[in-house]
């Protein structure tokens, strides 16, 4: 093995190092990520379902459950979008089109946030407001047998959640630089406010 090689393994060896340095580093920041907003969002809901009634249960459990399906959208977006219109737009200086660029190059990430953070507090969130929703519907409706209720609001919310996850993912696939170029709109106006 002569010197050239030689050099190739050990560079081939220091980029593995460095990358799962940085696997290790990420998961431990979607573990914090993960438990503060969960924390966050089941603070929110309890406080919008305490004393509430039945339209309000119904609309916070729609509200976790559209919230689930856009950020599936943005997470689909990102693995599907084309770098090439971006560079365009950033050559133009379109505003939002660096922090679309800056989404794409992290994909791994910002899908991972987007699908499994953020869609799986939704849908564990989502259960525990089904839950509230079937003891309000067992004291509203007391002919109806208690497992019916739980029956029909579980196949309601997971109908919803996987009918609009199917829907969301066609039309972030078809139209995935459109969803990007509005976060990054959306992304430039905070870093603006930031600054």
């Amino acid at each position: 093995m002569d010197a050239g090689e030689n050099k190739d393994g050990r560079k081939k060896t220091k980029k593995k190092g460095k990358q799962e340095k940085s696997t290790g580093r990420w998961a431990v920041q979607v573990f914090f990520i993960a438990v503060t907003l969960s924390a966050a969002l089941s603070f929110a809901s309890d406080q919008a379902l305490d004393g509430a009634g039945l339209a309000v249960a119904f609309a916070v459990l729609l509200a976790f459950i559209l919230l689930g399906i856009v950020f599936d959208i943005i997470g689909v977006s990102v693995t599907a979008a084309d770098e090439k219109p971006f560079h365009s737009m950033a050559a133009r200086k379109t505003p939002g089109a660096r922090e679309a660029l800056n989404l794409i190059r992290k994909a791994d990430k910002v899908s991972s946030f987007c699908n499994d953070v953020v869609g799986d507090i939704c849908g564990i969130i989502s259960g525990s407001t089904g839950a509230v929703i079937v003891v309000q519907m067992q004291a509203a409706v007391g002919f109806l047998p208690a497992m019916v209720i739980s029956l029909a609001v579980t196949a309601l919310t997971s109908g919803l959640t996987i009918g609009g996850k199917a829907l969301g993912k066609s039309f972030a696939i078809a139209k995935s630089t459109a969803v990007l170029q509005l976060v990054g709109r959306i992304l430039h106006l905070f870093s603006r406010k930031k600054r």
